[in-house]
């Protein structure tokens, strides 16, 4: 049995491929009725989520899917290791998760994370095109390597604000006081709010289009996700966010604020800000959203470009639903057909690098996409 928890926006087309499918599955959500209203067409199987109820319902062998606030994957994940059953999120892997990998292993468990968009569908393309480069005949480990990775969901017709929110704008809010962690000419590049760090970023479009863009998190630890050897030259490595130009401009004054914030009192005015956002610049009924995501690896010789590819990505809402709901949710669809096929190893582990599974989820992907494409440009 796969034990889908959370029916939120993000969360609807995968799960409505794997009833579509004809998969057995429990829906699990809060509120019974928002879950109907979004699946009670193709399934009765709804039931109020809680921990205590989902694990009286837990068997070995299951599947528990966790499309649920952050905090609620450890203890969703340590059910599972509990009670036998696999576990599967499109978030980061968090340090209390990784713990948990030689437990998994030893019980030949699959915990499968970041398997949405970013992380996810990023993850995906950056193997693919390590692999490939590895193959060519332009490999040499005394190459230089840039590598990118840039994801935003923005929207398809720009507002004033340059932004709008599908779900709470907290999330988006707290973000921008995370710091970030990258390489820049050869050297890391650490900066405490992203507007430190903002640049512009042309993506290879069939009409190319400037973005402003910026690191976030730490991109450090991608490099050995992503079999980068420990010897190679690396000038640039950056996984970031993208956004419409003039964004930081129509942010300037939000970013003034959140440098001043501090203690119980900032995080108030943090929940003021989110709620004002929300009510100024959410998605109006059926506006469609867009999500651009582009991963490039080049590698160069003597200053010069010896290889150089770019996976480019654009989608947009459509009658299908919103981008951002299908790249997020069909991939980890495509997680859990993964598990059940045992095509993924026990423990903790995040979108594969396998060959075989990265072309054939691509393949998939390029079904949600309506611009998917590799730009050679060396």
């Amino acid at each position: 049995m796969i034990h889908w928890c959370g029916t939120g926006l993000s969360a609807i087309p995968g799960l409505r491929r794997l009833l579509m499918a004809g998969h057995p599955v429990t829906v699990w959500n809060r509120t019974t009725a928002k879950a109907a209203e979004a699946v009670g067409d193709l399934t009765q199987d709804i039931r109020a989520f809680t921990l205590d109820a989902l694990e009286a319902q837990l068997a070995p062998g299951d599947i528990v899917v966790s499309m649920l606030p952050a905090d609620m994957h450890v203890p969703l994940a340590k059910l599972c290791l509990q009670h036998g059953a696999d576990f599967v999120s499109s978030s980061y892997i968090s340090p209390e998760m990784a713990a948990l990998a030689q437990a998994a292993r030893e019980k030949g468990l699959r915990f499968v994370n970041e398997v949405g968009l970013d992380p996810g569908i990023d993850h995906l393309m950056a193997h693919a095109l390590v692999a490939d480069y590895r193959a060519s005949g332009a490999y040499d480990a005394g190459n230089t390597l840039s590598f990118l990775s840039y994801c935003g969901g923005v929207p398809k017709i720009p507002n004033p604000f340059r932004y709008k929110f599908s779900w709470s704008p907290l999330g988006v809010l707290k973000a921008l006081r995370s710091p970030s962690r990258s390489i820049r000419d050869f050297a890391q590049l650490q900066v405490n709010r992203p507007w430190d760090a903002i640049s512009s970023y042309t993506a290879p479009l069939p009409q190319p289009e400037t973005f402003e863009v910026y690191p976030n998190r730490d991109s450090l630890p991608f490099m050995q996700d992503y079999k980068f050897d420990s010897d190679w030259q690396v000038k640039e490595f950056v996984r970031g966010t993208l956004r419409l130009n003039g964004w930081a401009e129509a942010w300037s004054n939000v970013f003034q604020e959140i440098e001043t914030l501090e203690g119980p009192a900032g995080e108030a005015r943090l929940k003021e800000m989110s709620d004002q956002f929300w009510a100024e610049n959410a998605y109006d009924q059926d506006e469609p959203d867009r999500v651009v995501l582009c991963v490039s690896l080049k590698a160069e010789k003597d200053g010069q470009p010896v290889w150089h590819k770019t996976y480019v990505m654009d989608a947009w809402g459509d009658a299908r639903g919103t981008a951002m709901a299908r790249l997020v949710s069909v991939p980890v669809s495509l997680a859990i057909e993964s598990v059940l096929a045992r095509a993924i190893p026990a423990g903790v582990s995040a979108a594969p690098s396998d060959p075989k599974l990265v072309d054939a989820w691509m393949e998939e992907i390029g079904k949600l996409a309506q611009h998917l494409e590799i730009v050679t440009e060396a």
